[in-house]
């Protein structure tokens, strides 16, 4: 959103002296995957468009489908799988009618992969018996091809006719020409081939895991590895007009087999299907719970590492294009712009890789998966599901009810006024807005109210309050990238939870602040690159400073204060003094940011005094708006006078000793040290009678040898310190 130097001047301006007014931004992907969008698609960007309209064809009542084709009539053939019985059933849907009938039933646990020939002949292979039906119109379903192995998980034609099948779980493809005749075409020397598709040149592209491989392989039967990606199953491939190869894979490599367990799962009763991340694993853990005689399987495991989508250029050179870190993609195709589709689970998500750059997130289907895709002629997309098995048709128009974008309740920490909101939307978007005081939008909230707009632009009406929710109702081709509103909290009075004295004799360093002058000019924060935010809050360096280091300076006194702004507005502090006996407070500093202050105590009486620290918010606010806190220190005390040494006497007595006493006392606080020092030597300390310094009178009396060599007299010094480093010497002579 460029904004011009004048109008950053009026918003640095008026932040910096008015009363702050903050904005409330939506418009990244990530803002919108916390709204509940309703017929709305998500374009990576930010974008909200109309979805296509979403209707359900049908519902299968079985766990999950699998497979989907349609023949010429435009009739859709679908299979599937359930958690019992020994057969499943192949329908078939006429999207006009939604009309479903049964054609087969099959005998396996499940059929995965369903094809139709120019004569639309049905194809359906099942697993885990492995076997190719065949469903001629009007006819029984017949055993087309048994390729001896476990699972067919793909069936493609080729443009002659030939049908071919990617099977597990020995990786081969095979090759059936049309009156049911086959052999291994190719053998990948991979477990299992998950995927497969022909290219422009009738080359297969096939998908494999464990390896993760994306392989290529002529008519001739030979086979070149177009690339290995990071991941364990390639689960997807798809081929571009362009010839571009797409390859969706998941699974992290050297996470373990996720298709057959290494034992058979226990028998357990039968799951949901949401419990796995794919359907895949679900066929393997049913054949093996079914050959340990259990009634069902347990749920297939989780894949971690979500899915990454390859492109592959015709030259070989493959690059990443889009990842998810906890979707999986089950199956691709290319609506009818050549835009390619990605069928995902566990949120039943269906994408659109629009570019390099750009993916949308074109509808969500209430089923846990889709794990089949399906394009007609006239641009519906079909979309077959896994928990439940349903069959949708998304589009080809948009939806005629329109959307709706409900956003995530806005929390503004406490109560606030709501103001303009600004669009980066087309013209039409009706805007509505409501508010609250708990959390909760089901009840007592303000009832939604339109919002007029003008320019994209309008005033929020909604009462003041805690919360605000917003709600967007897009229709036809509108769109909405963006939304800026404006809020501005009421005023919280600042508080001050501490006033501490510091020890005397010590200043806190002068702040460094460049350039020190009251005007100088702040800095600015810039959001982060790429962010949209229509408003930025400049910093005053002066308001960063706080110290906790002091220097000794001989008279010296201090404080230091706990506050805080609960609507973040920025502090000033005025600092003031009284003596205990007085009544009137004196100012030691005026307009102090920092949250701590030094003052010369000399300049005061010796005696008991308090400090309070007045914090106001005026640097943030109108002066009618600007609000106060006070506190108060505990009483401390000033005393810069020396103690006193009375009644100091020195004898010198027999046998080589010399009597010392005395008595030191200071008028306002307690004496901590006495020492003396004999005909200039070094300072020794003494102890008083009481051994304890605790009091500001004490008593001193002890004995000591006299030092060599032997003298006629001695000088005694005596020096007494109290609690503020006062201290005081006096001297006699002993005889």
């Amino acid at each position: 959103m460029p904004i011009s130097i004048s109008v950053a001047a009026l918003l640095l301006a008026s932040t910096l002296s008015a009363v702050e007014t903050k904005s409330w931004q939506q418009g990244s992907m990530s803002d919108y995957d916390k709204a509940k969008l309703t017929r709305l698609s998500l374009r990576s960007d930010g974008r909200l468009t109309v979805a296509p309209m979403v209707k359900e064809l049908h519902d299968a009542s079985a766990p999950y489908l699998w497979g989907c084709a349609q023949d010429s009539k435009g009739n859709l053939y679908v299979g599937g799988g359930s958690m019992s019985g020994a057969s499943e059933k192949l329908l078939k849907i006429d999207p006009a009618t939604a009309k479903a009938t049964t054609i087969a039933e099959l005998d396996g646990l499940e059929i995965h992969a369903v094809a139709v020939d120019k004569s639309d002949n049905v194809y359906a292979a099942t697993a885990p018996d492995g076997k190719i039906y065949r469903v001629r119109p009007g006819q029984k379903a017949e055993v087309f091809y048994d390729p001896k192995a476990k699972y067919i998980w793909a069936l493609v034609f080729a443009p002659n006719g030939d049908l071919y099948a990617a099977t597990g779980d020995h990786g081969d493809i095979h090759r059936i020409a049309p009156d049911g005749k086959g052999s291994v075409f190719f053998h990948t020397g991979e477990t299992h081939i998950r995927s497969l598709t022909l290219d422009g040149k009738g080359n297969l592209i096939a998908g494999t895991e464990p390896g993760g491989l994306v392989i290529r392989i002529g008519a001739d039967g030979k086979g070149f590895v177009l690339y290995q990606t990071p991941k364990r199953e390639v689960t997807a491939v798809a081929v571009g007009k362009d010839g571009n190869v797409w390859a969706a894979a998941i699974g992290n490599k050297g996470s373990g087999a996720p298709f057959v367990p290494s034992a058979a799962p226990a028998a357990a009763p039968p799951p949901s299907p949401a419990a796995a991340a794919v359907l895949a694993p679900i066929v393997a853990a049913r054949a093996a719970a079914a050959a340990a005689g259990a009634t069902a399987p347990t749920a297939a495991p989780a894949i971690a590492g979500g899915t990454e989508l390859y492109r592959i250029a015709p030259d070989g050179y493959a690059q990443r294009i889009w990842q998810h870190a906890t979707d999986i993609v089950y199956d691709m195709a290319f609506d009818a712009q050549d835009h390619l589709l990605l069928a995902s689970g566990n949120k039943g998500n269906l994408y659109r890789i629009d570019s390099d750059r750009l993916h949308t997130l074109v509808t969500s289907l209430a089923p846990t998966q889709i794990t089949s895709l399906l394009v007609a002629k006239s641009g519906a997309i079909f979309a077959v599901t896994g928990n439940i098995g349903k069959v949708f048709q998304i589009g080809p128009q948009l939806d005629p009810a329109g959307g709706t974008m409900e956003s995530e309740p806005f929390d503004a920490g406490w109560f606030t006024y709501w103001g303009r909101v600004s669009l980066h939307a087309t013209d039409g978007v009706k805007f509505e807005s409501r508010s609250g005081n708990v959390s909760s939008t089901q009840e007592n909230w303000s009832p939604w109210q339109p919002v007029t707009l003008k320019d994209r632009r309008g005033r929020i009406e909604s009462p003041a309050a805690r919360f605000l929710q917003v709600r967007a109702t897009l229709a036809g081709t509108q769109d909405l990238t963006w939304m800026d509103l404006a809020y501005q909290a009421r005023n919280i009075a600042p508080t001050i939870e501490q006033v501490e004295i510091t020890p005397p004799n010590y200043r806190f360093p002068q702040p460094v602040i460049l350039p020190s002058n009251p005007g100088a000019a702040p800095t600015l924060s810039l959001p982060a690159l790429g962010s949209r935010s229509g408003r930025t809050t400049p910093v005053n360096p002066a308001d960063l400073s706080t110290s906790s280091t002091l220097n000794s300076a001989k008279g010296y006194m201090g404080a230091r204060w706990l506050a805080r702004d609960e609507n973040g507005d920025t502090l000033l502090f005025k600092v003031e003094i009284r003596g205990v006996k007085e009544t009137e407070w004196k100012l030691l500093k005026d307009n102090v940011r920092e949250r701590y202050i030094s003052f010369d105590s000399t300049a005061y009486a010796d005696g008991e005094y308090l400090i309070r620290v007045t914090a106001e918010d005026s640097p943030s606010n109108t002066p009618q708006d600007t609000l106060r806190a006070t506190l108060e220190s505990e009483e401390f005390l000033v005393d810069n006078g020396a103690p006193k040494v009375t009644a100091l006497t020195g004898q010198i007595a027999a046998n080589n000793k010399l009597n010392i006493a005395f008595t030191a006392r200071d008028e306002m606080s307690i004496i901590t040290k006495a020492e003396y020092s004999i005909n200039g030597g070094p300072w020794i300390v003494a102890e008083p009678v009481t051994r304890l310094s605790d009091a500001a009178e004490l008593n001193y009396k002890f004995t000591i040898d006299k030092p060599a060599p032997a003298v006629s007299e001695y000088t005694i010094a005596v020096r007494v310190t109290d609690e503020f480093d006062n201290q005081a010497v006096e001297k006699v002579t002993a005889k």
